[in-house]
């Protein structure tokens, strides 16, 4: 054979080969796509895998065995970053410290990870975040590692110690998070076994003025122990202690009431009180965290007698933006014209990072000693109550510009957050310390009057709203023309789910059946600040051309907002619309 030949013989045959092989590769690639595509027709279309991802579950820590002292922990101290610092215990109603004797790297997993990281770097000894304050609470610590908290390590017993400040103990932790962790902020109250929860308390309103408003304002405070609600006697009770328990139902301050009205009420109906008074700073930010006072004088028969006194009452004061004088109140947030706080980077209504205004420009403010009394002085001046939660560590986001407070120090009856004690020098501290808040908030019963049908998560689904038709409470869909992103961000602070991700204009492909067989609400309209949407503009009369709950609105939620640039893929009948408006709440000055 000639070379020509055989070259030509060596081309077909390598022509032949790649066409083979492509023929292979393109029909394999076909079958991919068919099957990728048959897998995305499956279930109800259509469906987005980047988009339909369930939210993170929430971390819960560990349950603490019922014979192991309730507490908090805390990093202070001197130059250092917001994942390491002194170990400071609150045990009692009191911070204090733990000495370095004995104690070890296993020890300091264990704090780590009940503040929310993963796990310790190491450990200091000799106070090298500087020396603590208070009584040293725990001293030759040891532990396992696999504590769920370090009052559950073996130690010389809280108080008993021959150390001094200069042994005080301290961690680093691994900077990354526990995914979902949530801080337990809520201290007990150890008396005769009896245990104070904030859940256990109620404001029961007496008057039919209270009972037909929301939110409630006023009424008896009582107290649940066992099965039953009991009333606490006034002999002892202080506007300090009003303070407190409407801080908790998310009212910045208590006024007086009438008297004459609550004495004619209790001396119709026999009361059963609770054995315990109490004796309330009025700086707490829970009532958990009160004393217990005297106990109430007992009857011959040992019932608790409330001698000369009356159930306590309390009157609440809401903020403005929760004050129930009538609907139109609930328009708009609360915006003065010259702010000093706001919060920032929040999901729910209530809480952000904390951001105040200094020299005309927005600033941070460093975590560093950031506590729950600090936290609700910010709460209360916003129109809130107390803070329930006092966040360090930038976990509501890393805001910009100047970092303008550090280290604050409030004494809990300050008006304004720039009252407090605080240095001005933010030396040592960046945007990963960013402190921020979740407040408590009033019960305003605007969950109940709204839902989502039909999604893939509680996270999504068609919006279907709660109204009043002929006398009776139906469900009804919302009208889908011109619905957008900032109604979907009201609707799912609403339900307090966090950020709008996407907004829907039709949701023929969310068919399971609901009782929801009608558009009920049309012409939406929302500013975006809106504590609801039935508070947003809408038509008198429904109006809507397709007029089927088919195309009703409809809503995706996430917890975390969605960063710019990076949004998910937008199924069909969706909007992102523009940019909605920054939520905050702001204070006067």
């Amino acid at each position: 054979m000639k070379p020509s030949s055989l070259r030509m013989g060596m081309v077909r045959w390598e022509s032949s080969c790649l066409w083979s092989s492509l023929t292979v590769f393109f029909f394999f690639f076909i079958h991919t796509v068919a099957a990728q595509y048959q897998e995305y027709l499956v279930g109800s279309w259509p469906y987005y895998p980047e988009y339909f991802q369930q939210p993170a579950p929430e971390y819960h820590q560990p349950q603490v065995p019922a014979d192991v002292a309730k507490i908090q922990l805390r990093l202070a101290g001197q130059k250092r970053k917001h994942s390491e610092g002194r170990v400071e215990v609150y045990y009692q109603g009191e911070w204090g410290t733990v000495c370095d004797d004995d104690f070890s790297i296993h020890a300091a997993h264990v704090v780590c990870r009940e503040l929310g990281y993963v796990e310790a770097k190491s450990w200091t000894a000799s106070s090298s975040y500087g020396k603590g304050e208070g009584p040293i609470w725990l001293d030759n610590v040891h532990c396992t590692g696999k504590e769920s908290t370090l009052a559950a390590c073996s130690s010389n017993g809280w108080g008993v110690t021959d150390c001094k400040h200069t042994e005080d103990v301290g961690v680093v932790c691994s900077e990354k998070r526990i995914p979902g962790f949530k801080f337990d902020n809520s201290l007990v109250n150890h008396v005769e076994n009896l245990n104070i929860q904030v859940e256990d308390i109620r404001i029961r309103p007496i008057l039919s003025t209270y009972r037909k408003r929301t939110p409630v304002t006023e009424g008896y405070v009582e107290v649940k122990e066992g099965k039953s609600w009991k009333q606490i006697c006034d002999k002892h009770w202080t506007a300090k202690n009003s303070r407190v328990v409407c801080g908790m139902f998310g009212f910045p301050g208590e006024k007086t009431y009438n008297t004459k009205v609550y004495k004619m009420f209790a001396a119709r109906k026999k009361q059963r009180y609770w054995r315990f008074s109490m004796d309330c700073t009025g700086t707490e930010a829970h009532i958990s965290s009160c004393k217990l006072g005297t106990q109430v004088t007992r009857d011959p028969v040992k019932n608790i007698t409330c001698e000369n006194g009356l159930p306590a009452v309390v009157s609440c004061v809401p903020g403005q933006v929760f004050s129930p004088d009538g609907p139109s109140r609930f328009r708009k947030a609360y915006k003065p014209e010259q702010p000093l706080v706001r919060l920032r980077g929040g999901a729910n209504l209530g809480e952000g990072r904390v951001e105040v205004l200094k020299n005309g420009e927005w600033g941070t403010i460093c975590d560093d000693k950031w506590d729950l009394v600090s936290a609700s002085v910010v709460c209360r001046e916003l129109g809130f109550g107390s803070a329930k939660e006092a966040l360090t560590g930038s976990r509501l986001g890393q805001g910009i510009g100047p970092i303008h407070l550090n280290e604050i120090e409030c004494a809990g009856n300050e008006k304004s957050i720039i009252d407090c004690k605080f240095n001005a020098e933010s030396q040592g501290c960046n945007h990963e310390e960013d402190a921020g808040v979740r407040c408590n908030i009033p019960a305003m019963g605007f969950q109940k009057k709204l839902r989502l049908h039909g999604g893939r998560n509680p996270y999504e689904g068609r919006v279907e709203v709660l109204v009043e038709r002929n006398g009776s409470l139906v469900w009804g869909t919302v009208c889908g023309d011109g619905w957008g992103i900032v109604e979907a961000m009201v609707v799912c602070r609403q339900l307090g789910l966090g950020f709008a991700s996407n907004a829907f204009q039709e949701t023929w492909y969310w068919h399971e059946n609901s009782n929801a067989n009608k558009v009920v609400m049309s012409g939406v309209k929302c500013s975006g600040t809106e504590l609801s949407l039935a508070h947003c503009r809408h038509d008198e009369d429904v109006a809507c051309p397709q007029g089927r709950m088919q195309y009703g609105a409809g809503v995706a939620c996430s917890e975390s907002e969605s960063p710019r640039g990076s949004c998910p893929p937008s199924p069909p009948g969706s909007r992102k619309g523009p940019e909605p408006p920054g939520y905050s709440f702001l204070a006067r000055p």
